[in-house]
């Protein structure tokens, strides 16, 4: 929390055409979330007033991604892509009315930490920008100080030589108030080689009417910004590289950390053990001392004390697993309740459904749950005995210490302590499969 009002812009208008893509840049994602996710959850922390997205190139594709992440950030089009300054210019009439700090995020930058925002925001100079020291300098607009003041930020195609050897950089973060950003935004000028207009202009801007402009620096790998796939593979791994290391020192056992692979998001407790070659998708919760078996993926996923999956399953959105739950190999499950001790060996399909405790589900069990046009819940009671290869046909309810015979086909309910048996009688023919088996040999031996 900060003490003064905080507004966010996040520009994720460019094409990003060296990622060679028809995919909008900031839709590319890194541990399953889309780029612009990255930096919409790093704002939060600020606890913004408001937030805005400035979408350009596939900006309907980009608005449905923003609306899933953050359903109350407000979308802003830049229809020609003129710049960083002309991209905030987008975004000023959806800040009428606002009064405070407004700063500007890159949806294509995922690693700007919390410390470093809030650091931003508390500073009180009047323009505020994040810089940092480079490494290799390259092609990074240069920030030029003047004791602890910023007097201006120079574009390397603008920078003469002696400005291109400092070594301190934009990253092109900043925090700026309100009013003074409406007012210098609004006398930017695109005479430059780029024919642009650069939101960075505003800090000379600032400076030329005696406002006060300073530096806040982080390391450089929090300015990281994503280009290529290349530059995407290695943020990936650096970003796996660090939620494995933080697993591990908060008390989380993998027996092989490199093939694990994390959200942003993702919980685990300690004492809880992990296999190998687990992916883990947004929204997922492991509880202390359960156990997730290798070749496992989890997504939108609720696991208890106790509970272990896999190997080979997939635990899909809306999947509740309760204490001492066992989910086995090849067995998925989505938008359902299984209550605690219930058995799901293998081979399974439960959709849908919610489970009651102690109930077991055999091998090759389906919920049915879509009809081609809606789906629909199947309920199990408690200490149910689910056959092999049953076939529940929702909406269907089974009761609590009832039981389905194997091969059953159930499109009724059952009532607590009734067996139900959905399956034609068998009918042996003695002596049948021989002469069959003689008549296809006698066929084959006189073609």
């Amino acid at each position: 929390m900060t003490e003064r009002a905080v507004a966010l812009i996040v520009l994720a208008a460019g094409q990003g055409s060296r990622m060679l893509s028809d995919l909008p840049k900031v839709l590319h994602r890194l541990g399953g979330v889309p780029l612009v996710g990255h930096a919409l959850a790093a704002g939060r922390s600020l606890d913004p007033e408001r937030v805005i997205v400035v979408a350009g190139h596939g900006a309907e594709a980009v608005t449905k991604a923003v609306g899933r992440l953050n359903p109350e950030a407000r979308i802003a089009i830049q229809p020609e892509q003129l710049g960083t300054g002309h991209a905030v210019a987008q975004a000023l009439p959806l800040l009428e009315g606002f009064d405070g700090k407004v700063v500007v995020l890159y949806g294509d930058t995922p690693f700007i930490g919390e410390e470093t925002l809030a650091a931003l925001v508390s500073h009180p100079a009047d323009v505020v920008v994040l810089g940092f020291e480079a490494a290799d300098p390259g092609r990074y607009g240069r920030l030029v100080t003047k004791g602890d003041s910023l007097d201006r930020i120079v574009e390397f195609k603008e920078a003469d030589e002696a400005t291109r050897a400092i070594r301190l950089c934009n990253s092109g973060v900043m925090a700026v108030e309100a009013d003074l950003l409406r007012d210098l935004v609004g006398r930017l000028g695109n005479d430059n080689a780029a024919g642009e207009y650069y939101l960075t202009d505003v800090v000379g801007l600032a400076r030329a009417e005696g406002r006060d402009a300073a530096v806040v620096t982080c390391d450089e790998a929090e300015t990281l910004g994503i280009n290529t796939r290349a530059e995407l593979a290695a943020a990936e791994a650096a970003f796996q590289s660090r939620l494995r290391a933080e697993a591990l020192e908060n008390g989380v056992t993998m027996a092989d950390p490199a093939t694990v692979w994390f959200a942003p998001d993702t919980v685990i407790g300690r004492d809880a053990v992990i296999g190998q070659n687990v992916v883990f998708g947004p929204g997922v919760t492991v509880e202390s001392g359960a156990e997730i078996l290798p070749f496992c993926h989890l997504e939108g996923c609720h696991v208890s004390a106790g509970a272990t999956v896999g190997p080979f399953a997939r635990l899909r959105p809306g999947a509740e697993l309760g204490g001492d739950v066992h989910v086995g190999n090849f067995v998925e499950v989505k938008n359902s309740v299984l209550a605690e001790g219930v058995k799901v060996g293998h081979l399974t399909y439960l959709g849908d459904a919610e489970i009651g405790e102690r109930t077991n589900i055999g091998a090759g069990t389906v919920t049915c749950n879509y009809d081609g046009v809606g789906k629909h819940r199947t309920v199990i009671g408690a200490d149910a005995f689910i056959g092999s290869d049953t076939m529940l046909v929702a909406p269907v309810r089974v009761g609590a210490r009832a039981m389905t015979g194997s091969g059953s086909v159930i499109t009724a309910d059952v009532p607590d302590d009734a067996l139900a048996l959905g399956r034609t009688r068998q009918v042996t023919k003695p002596g049948l499969a021989a002469r069959i088996m003689q008549a296809l040999r006698a066929a084959k031996g006189k073609a």
